[in-house]
């Protein structure tokens, strides 16, 4: 290759990098006309699948892009939506605590007043039970002080007394005890 690179400085006039001759201008002629022959059919044998395959590629990216864009409307229905049933399950847990507090409440008044009854229904029969007690002990009371009234009497008429002057005085104040325990 060295030899070639002499041999073709040598042939070149001196001064001058390059001849610019008849037979450069013709190969440069020649080079010319085949790139412009060689561009001609390429673009005739290469354009049209180019175009085509472009083309088809641009047709993809549309179609993702409107599917992508579907989709995305999809999804924002799909958002409102399910904040729409959110809002509505919100609302609904919000009146289903209300009215659970509302019966809790009616509950809790219908519990107080049953307690205030069965307190009011204990105490009136406490008051019985002590009215009835107090009228039984008053009785009772009555029973020993007349039998006490009886024992002391029999012996003060017993040491005063005789036994028919003792026995009139007897009778006559168990009539009059009588008497009195009917009265009051």
């Amino acid at each position: 290759m060295n030899k070639l690179i002499i041999l073709s400085t040598q042939a070149v006039p001196e001064g001058r990098v390059f001849g610019l001759d008849a037979q450069t201008l013709i190969q440069i002629g020649f080079q010319l006309f085949n790139g412009i022959v060689l561009a001609a059919v390429l673009t005739y044998l290469l354009y049209k699948p180019v175009k085509e395959f472009m083309e088809k590629r641009s047709d993809r990216i549309q179609n993702s892009r409107d599917e992508a864009e579907e989709t995305m409307a999809k999804a924002t229905a799909l958002i409102a939506e399910y904040e729409t049933k959110i809002t509505e399950i919100e609302k609904e847990r919000t009146e289903i605590l209300e009215a659970a507090r509302v019966e809790a409440n009616d509950q809790r008044k219908v519990i107080l007043e049953e307690a205030v009854q069965e307190a009011d229904k204990m105490k009136q029969q406490s008051l019985a039970k002590i009215a009835g007690d107090k009228e039984r002990l008053k009785e009772e009371s009555r029973l020993h002080i007349i039998e006490l009234s009886s024992v002391i009497a029999g012996k003060y008429l017993a040491e005063n007394l005789d036994d028919k002057a003792q026995a009139d005085y007897f009778e006559d104040m168990i009539a009059q005890l009588e008497e009195s325990s009917w009265i009051s």
